[in-house]
């Protein structure tokens, strides 16, 4: 399991800005307490976000790259207030070559009354082994 993580109002503003979805049913209060969930709700991609950014030590390992996101539901809405943490565990495992390999992950979201959120696939490319360090070989002379 993550750590967990707080939505801040402002994290829902600051996401709206840096990607420009400024939907009313994320930044405005008026307009979100006339729709479905009563309230302003963090965008659905900011939880997927998230999933990326607290998922990448833990458990530690050595990704190479992200391939894919595969089967991504959203679940339930994640409110302002709302703390979440993610649970991963590895689903399956490939080598594809003597350096990297695979590791398909399953994710699932949950809030802090443990309800599920979001969940979906994540497959990652890792490496197989800490890379060797480089020495520099120096004249043992005077």
């Amino acid at each position: 399991m993550t750590p967990a993580r707080t939505v801040t109002e402002s994290d829902v503003t600051q996401f709206a800005a840096m990607t420009g979805d400024f939907n009313p049913l994320h930044v405005d209060h008026e307009f979100a307490a006339t729709g479905p969930f009563k309230r302003p709700i963090a965008h659905g991609l900011l939880g997927l976000s998230w999933v990326a950014g607290l998922s990448c030590n833990s458990p530690q390992v050595n990704t190479v790259a992200f391939v894919a996101i595969r089967n991504w539901s959203f679940l339930r809405p994640v409110y302002f207030g709302d703390t979440i943490h993610v649970e991963s565990k590895v689903a399956q495992k490939g080598s594809t070559g003597k350096r990297a390999g695979t590791v398909i992950w399953t994710h699932s979201v949950r809030n802090q009354k443990g309800k599920l959120v979001q969940e979906g696939v994540f497959e990652t490319l890792v490496a197989l082994s800490e890379p060797a360090k480089k020495t520099i070989a120096t004249d043992a002379a005077p």
